[in-house]
């Protein structure tokens, strides 16, 4: 048989790029927070379930400023957005997937004054969201903009979507169609706007639910820190969002209100699921006595229409339910871990609990499934690692240094952690040897 000539294979070659080049994606991205379909389930395999700061670490690099915002991912590129401690300037940076390299740092805004922040949040802690071509990144108040991630050009930026976070942005930012869903939810304004995402120009704004409501309440109790999420009833997109006071589905296309739930007193951090029919919902903290005391989950039936408070809530629990973080859902079994690490395994779909056990630590960051596994990170850096099922397995404890609050991305068999100095991707290495 012959030999293929040079030219062939280098023919054969190009044409593999250029294939490769027109399906546009690698095999899976992260394109949101909790990933791209915003549930918290990774598709990858061979995911490491133990590593240490001198094993299973592909590399290691440094993030200037602070920032609990997650990494987003698209084909090579690795986006975050960071920003000085203080707020004095606000950034985000791309590395590269396969090197840790840094391909760009590209300071975005230096505003003049900035609002006071709750000790345990950070400047930059809204996830950014990315698609072919783009990247858009959200500081809450101090703007929103789309960068082009082929030539890091700065494509449109909004510095006018403005509130008083009284205790700073959390809210992260969703892809809709040509919509971006962007949630300004303050002390004296409440609003959400779907931006045109080639333009960055406002297409619809809903504020205030109840200003009667809002009123009788104290101005922090008037935000909300939340996700929103998309899902589809009935054949029709809802935009389910947990709003202080209110869980309230809009139509994504419009803004207009399908449905709404009043839950509580206090700010929604825990962003809306989707189960088998149900919307499950964080009621954020419910006060005793004026003071933080428990948070509640509802299960929501999302096909009424209006006020459906008595009549489509189908089950709810206020055991053990995080304020900060989002629980995951695998198969039919629902995964959540409080901030004092209660860890609970129930039935999402009548509440039922399977079993609880108690984790160490304190937790910030959300639960991320992959390969048969839940991974819990708590705020100290150790990662504990059980078995996705019914009856509870304890399979692994990792250790990694620094403050973690940012939830992890999960893909093509590694985990992107950020910690308060660094990102780590962390990936089974042949010789469980770090390479930083």
């Amino acid at each position: 048989m012959r030999k293929p000539t040079k030219l062939v294979t280098l023919g054969l070659f190009v044409l593999a790029q250029l294939l490769f080049s027109c399906a546009g994606t690698y095999p899976e991205n992260w394109t949101h927070f909790r990933g791209s379909n915003l549930n918290g389930l990774s598709d990858s395999e061979n995911v490491p379930s133990q590593w240490s700061e001198t094993e299973n670490i592909a590399w290691k690099v440094p993030v200037n400023g602070v920032g609990w915002s997650s990494p987003v991912v698209f084909n090579q590129q690795v986006w975050m957005t960071t920003a000085d401690r203080d707020g004095d300037w606000f950034s985000v940076v791309c590395f590269d997937f396969d090197s840790g390299e840094l391909l760009q740092e590209l300071e975005l805004y230096r505003p003049d004054t900035v609002q006071r922040m709750h000790a345990t949040n950070s400047y930059a802690t809204p996830t950014p969201c990315i698609e072919k071509d783009f990247v858009y990144v959200h500081y809450g108040t101090y703007g929103t903009a789309c960068i082009d991630t082929r030539n890091f050009e700065v494509v449109w930026s909004r510095t006018d979507l403005n509130c008083e976070h009284l205790q700073g942005a959390a809210s992260s930012i969703i892809l809709y169609k040509d919509l971006l869903i962007v949630h300004l939810e303050g002390t004296d304004v409440q609003n959400i706007f779907a931006l045109n995402k080639h333009t960055g120009e406002t297409v619809w704004q809903v504020g205030t639910p109840d200003q009667k409501a809002y009123n009788d309440v104290a101005p922090v109790y008037r935000k909300s820190y939340q996700t929103p999420l998309i899902i589809q009833v009935n054949g029709q997109d809802q935009l389910i969002t947990n709003r202080s006071l209110f869980a309230i589905s809009y139509d994504p296309n419009t803004g207009k209100e399908n449905w709404r739930v009043f839950y509580g007193e206090d700010s929604a951090v825990s962003m809306p699921l989707y189960y088998n029919g149900l919307v499950l919902v964080n009621s954020g903290w419910v006060l005793s006595q004026g003071a933080p005391y428990f948070a509640r989950l509802l299960a929501v039936d999302p096909t009424g229409k209006g006020d459906i408070t008595e009549s489509h809530v189908v089950w709810q629990t206020d055991e053990h339910v995080p304020q900060t973080s989002t629980p995951v859902i695998v198969d039919s079994l629902m995964f959540m871990v409080d901030e004092r690490g209660s860890l609970t395994c129930l039935n999402p779909g009548n509440g039922e609990v399977h079993w609880t056990e108690k984790l160490k630590g304190h937790f910030n960051c959300s639960p991320i499934y992959a390969a048969g596994v839940i991974y819990f990170t708590n705020t100290n850096g150790e990662t504990s690692v059980i078995k996705a099922a019914s009856e509870f397995e304890l399979l692994a404890k990792n250790k990694l240094d620094g403050t973690f609050k940012a939830t992890p991305a999960v893909l093509r068999g590694a985990i992107l952690q950020r910690s308060d100095k660094y990102l780590y991707k962390l990936a089974i290495m042949e010789e469980n040897q770090a390479e930083i």
